[in-house]
């Protein structure tokens, strides 16, 4: 085999991998999984497990807020 026919093989072998990571990072259950350990970080701390109050506490407040938010704006319409 010559040197540019081991060339052109090293590099299709190259492309082909390159091709099945990018086919595996979009998949839907990698996105997925991705996004759930994302938010699952967001409110427990993955070297201790322990849940993060203050992220928690945040969401919770927002939430309340915006459910106090909703209330008002549907009594002033009526």
């Amino acid at each position: 085999m010559s040197s540019l026919e081991r060339e052109i093989e090293e590099t299709r072998e190259r492309l082909a991998a390159t091709i099945d990571q990018l086919l595996y990072r979009a998949s839907p259950k990698t996105i997925a999984r991705r996004e759930v350990s994302s938010v699952k970080a967001h409110f427990v701390d993955p070297t201790t497990g322990q849940p993060r109050t203050d992220n928690i506490l945040k969401v919770a407040g927002g939430v309340v807020g915006a459910v106090v938010l909703f209330a008002v704006i549907r009594k002033i319409a009526r």
